[in-house]
């Protein structure tokens, strides 16, 4: 097979030609040796490990492509990990080196290996011999002896009483804004902490743990499949023995308190405040019995004991945890999650311990491009090296961590809250608590007018508003956060001193904790939904932190519950953060290097464009490579008619007709009769998968279908997927194989190996362009199209009156085709890079084999009358090999049964 590889150092802006091509014998003078590469590795292997280790060295914004199947993590852990080694030793030798008392630099290093060199003189002299520790296999049998004791501790903790729960815990101390405060007085505000540590001793192993440190690799991902499969690989290396690893995950992932039924709580907020609120707050022994708070509600005093949760009663268990981790192999979230039962501590809080002593820390998107996140991690970039893999939708992914909801049932929550909370405290608070609680009143009361009305009023009251018949279920705006404010009139309140209020008094604890011993008295239902008022005034919090962005940074959206569906939330308020470079530059200005990895990545000129437009065009590194399977091995048909003749246009207005769905019944059923083992069929939605199995159910297609192979479904649930899974390889391995209905952008489509058997089929149907009734999506579209233009140059792009919008298609369709180049790109683009992402499932080894059908008529048309060609989109690998169907599905038939017969002889053979 003919290898294609491309090593490039510069885009052409706006088109992306790749140029400048290295010389072969400067790679060749280049090459780096990976000796822990557990196999005979393939030449784009080689390269691309050669590529990742000179961008390392250089520093600065990277882009590796290569395509799913190809070892790509393998590669990633070969050489970042080797090129650590090697600076790690580097800093060794040189610390000798190191300029005193103005003694000459060696100017032949960079920057950041002088600066990385002093800072880590001490830690180089306590650990010459080598930079890493030897560590134990991950299966040993564990010392019994570290873990005992922990039951009869917690036990212990439980029986420990304190003093008697009375109103003061709900009090807000007296408060004062920073304009009355003198600087004497300061002292006496008191900060809200979220940590754990709560004795000198455990702040003692803090500053321990700030000691160790030093350069080190962040890789991160999108799920928590994806990150134990990169553990997986790391294992097959020797340096899941040599380098200290920490994978760190969430919460929900990781909570092992199984007394508190943390996890029964399902959503991820409300996880978290229960954990933080475990650590915090004391709760009664006898929560049930009545508790005097000076009310009018009647019973007795109890006593009660700290319920801090279990898990971290006891620190030193929790330091012989991090041990315990330093010493084995690479462990990913299920062993740290067994680990922590057996020792009967918190692996979520143990795993963030021994992030500072790390050499690789393995983590979730959310940890680390989220600085609220690292913050609360602790985590450190300086100098260090950050690999964003499964890049292809980063810029998109970033901005969505950054988007803020709230809903007019939670504004509504917080309001009554607040509002019981004055009702009863008001009396004991100061002047600056009651002004500022009064605020808040003021400011929700705002918020709630918009969605308090039904769609047939506007946000401005001096607007008639549009016709209500045209939103029949649901009504939107969009504006700038100042239109926002003013429109509502409170462009007045300095959210800024707000929420800083918010945060130093500790009032959503304070309100929120109050609001359900009331409720808890009064034995109302709504007391086991106690985590749902934290959540709310979280949700309330982020809206406005979202309101002090800059006015440019994203767009306010209120969507409006019309008078038919007045039963439902409500409508809500939500920000839609629309620009990610001021973002990403917190990650890119702190790291010595910033690696974005991928199967496709392209196009790049817009990922830089949203992500980093600062960097020029020709300082972008970028490597792309081909895919390691013979072309022979391979299938890829663009089919555009189905078995009876009708054309396949599966396009918005086409794809809900009867005849159509029909005709794609008719196809699987010839492909279930052809194709071995396994087939997967991508739909673009779950809605449009279940309006195709209820239309085969009820003409007797499904059970034609499944006269061949057991069909299986995507899950909506997560959680449900994995047991799903389960069965259809059963199905496969022990009958006469399976089919699964898939959904484009599910669990199934990001990240799940189907090698093999798994898969030896994949169908996508119809091009899954987003809907574009999505407001948001139109927003976005709206500030790329003006990306890179001045204010006078940029397109007039609007949605009826540019403030109102009610989810009518037509005219999302408007804008897209008001869009001149930018806009409607990035909308190819995002179903296409889904159709990539989705197709990639099908071939994972350089042995693997499988068919790839695109059935719809414009991916059969010739690509010469197009401009902008869906197969133009598509992986080099496929693209080249694609066969364009014109004639009809004989020609199909023809070729899959040529295909899988000679495979089945070659098999055999």
């Amino acid at each position: 097979m003919s290898i294609d590889l491309v090593l490039v150092y510069a885009c052409v802006v706006g088109q992306c030609n790749m140029k400048e091509m290295i010389d072969k014998t400067q790679l060749a003078e280049e090459k780096q040796e990976f000796p822990a590469f557990p196999y005979e590795p393939y030449s784009i292997q080689i390269d691309f490990m050669n590529a990742l280790y000179r961008f390392l060295d250089k520093g600065g914004v990277s882009m590796l492509e290569s395509p799913t199947g190809t070892g790509k993590s393998l590669s990633i852990i070969c050489s970042a990990l080797q090129w650590l080694i090697d600076h790690k030793e580097k800093v060794n030798k040189s610390s000798d080196k190191v300029v005193v008392d103005g003694e000459e630099e060696d100017e032949s290093e960079p920057d950041w290996i002088r600066n990385f060199t002093v800072n880590s003189h001490d830690d180089a002299k306590t650990n010459r011999k080598s930079p890493f520790r030897v560590k134990k296999h991950a299966k040993e049998k564990r010392v019994p002896q570290a873990f005992s004791g922990g039951d009869s501790d917690a036990r212990k903790g439980e029986e420990e009483v304190s003093g008697e729960v009375n109103e003061q815990e709900f009090c807000l101390e007296e408060y004062e804004s920073e304009e009355d405060y003198s600087s004497s007085s300061s002292s006496k505000r008191k900060p809200v902490g979220g940590g754990f540590y709560t004795s000198s001793e455990d702040e003692e192993d803090g500053k321990e743990c700030e000691e160790e440190g030093g350069l080190k690799v962040f890789y991160c991902s999108r799920t928590h499949s994806q990150l134990s499969q990169f553990v997986k690989e790391l294992r097959k290396t020797v340096f899941a023995q040599k380098v200290r690893v920490v994978c760190l995950g969430s919460r929900k992932n990781m909570c092992i308190n199984e007394v508190a039924d943390v996890l029964k709580l399902g959503n991820v907020g409300r996880i978290n405040e229960r954990c933080l609120d475990l650590q915090k707050k004391k709760t009664s022994l006898a929560s049930k019995k009545k508790k005097n708070l000076g009310t009018n509600v009647k019973g007795g005093r109890t006593k009660s004991s700290s319920c801090r949760c279990p898990m971290l009663r006891k620190q030193s268990l929790q330091r012989e945890f991090k041990a315990e981790i330093l010493q084995q192999e690479a462990m990913d979230i299920e062993d740290l999650v067994q680990l922590g039962r057996e020792m009967r501590t918190c692996p979520y809080y143990g795993s963030r311990r021994v992030a500072p002593a790390a050499d690789l820390i393995i983590l979730p998107y959310q940890s680390l491009l989220s600085k609220s996140s690292r913050e609360s991690l602790g985590l450190n970039l300086k100098s260090s090296v950050v690999i964003i893999d499964e890049a292809h939708n980063l810029a998109d992914t970033l901005l969505s961590m950054h988007d803020a909801k709230i809903t007019m049932s939670q504004l509504e929550d917080v309001h009554s809250s607040i509002e019981s909370y004055l009702g009863r405290f008001q009396n004991l608070l100061g002047a600056g608590n009651r002004r500022y609680i009064q605020t808040l009143l003021i400011l929700i009361r705002a918020l709630l007018k918009p969605l308090a009305t039904t769609s047939d009023s506007d946000l401005n009251s001096g607007n008639s508003g549009p016709d209500p018949s045209k939103s029949k279920a649901c009504g939107g705006c969009s504006m700038a956060i100042n239109d926002f404010l003013f429109s509502l009139n409170i462009d007045n309140i300095n959210l800024v001193k707000l929420l800083a209020y918010i945060k130093q008094s500790n009032i959503i604890h304070k309100v929120s904790g109050y609001g359900e011993r009331v409720a808890m008295l009064q034995k109302d239902p709504a007391a086991h939904e106690e985590m749902s008022k934290l959540s709310s005034f979280r949700a309330f919090s982020d809206i406005l932190v979202a309101l002090t962005h800059n006015n440019g940074d994203g767009r306010i959206i209120v969507s409006k519950m019309s008078s038919s569906t007045s039963g439902q939330q409500g409508g809500y308020i939500k920000y839609v953060m629309l620009t990610g470079a001021k973002l990403f530059s917190e990650v890119v200005d702190e790291a010595h290097a910033v690696v974005l990895a991928g199967g496709t990545l392209q196009p790049i000129e817009e990922t830089r464009e949203r992500l980093f437009p600062w960097l020029p065009s020709n300082q972008l590194q970028f490597f792309s490579c081909s895919h390691i399977v013979p072309s022979e091995s391979i299938m890829p048909i663009a089919v555009s008619h189905g078995p009876s003749g009708l054309s396949f246009d599966f396009s918005h207005s086409s794809r809900s007709s009867t005849e159509m769905i029909q005709e794609l019944g008719l196809l699987m059923s010839n492909l279930v009769a052809l194709v071995p083992e396994g087939v997967i069929v991508f739909f673009s939605s779950f809605e449009y998968e279940t309006q195709v199995h209820t239309a085969w159910t009820n003409s007797g297609i499904l059970r034609r279908i499944m006269k061949k192979k057991r069909v299986f479904r995507e899950p909506r649930r997560n959680t449900e997927v994995e047991a799903v899974l389960r069965d259809y390889k059963e199905a496969i391995e022990s009958e006469r194989g399976a089919i699964m209905l898939a959904v484009v952008g599910g669990k199934v489509s990001e990240g799940i190996n189907f090698s093999d058997g798994m898969c030896r089929c994949v169908v996508m149907v119809g091009l899954p362009y987003p809907s574009p009734s999505d407001i948001e999506l139109l927003e976005r579209i709206k500030h790329i199209e003006g990306l890179g233009d001045t204010e006078s140059s940029k397109p007039c792009l609007t949605l009826v009156d540019d403030s109102y919008y009610s989810g009518d298609v037509r005219e999302g369709f408007g804008v897209l085709r008001s869009c001149r180049r930018r806009g409607k790109e990035y909308y190819e683009n995002l179903c296409m890079k889904a159709v990539n992402q989705s197709i990639g499932r099908a071939i994972r080894h350089a042995k693997d084999y499988s068919a790839i059908l695109l059935v719809d008529a414009r991916y059969a048309n010739d690509p010469a009358k197009r401009t902008s060609h869906p197969s133009s989109k598509l992986p080099k690998w496929i693209k080249d090999h694609l066969i364009y169907s014109t004639k009809g599905y004989g020609d199909v038939h023809r070729l899959l049964h040529q295909f899988f017969k000679h495979k089945n002889v070659q098999k055999s053979s």
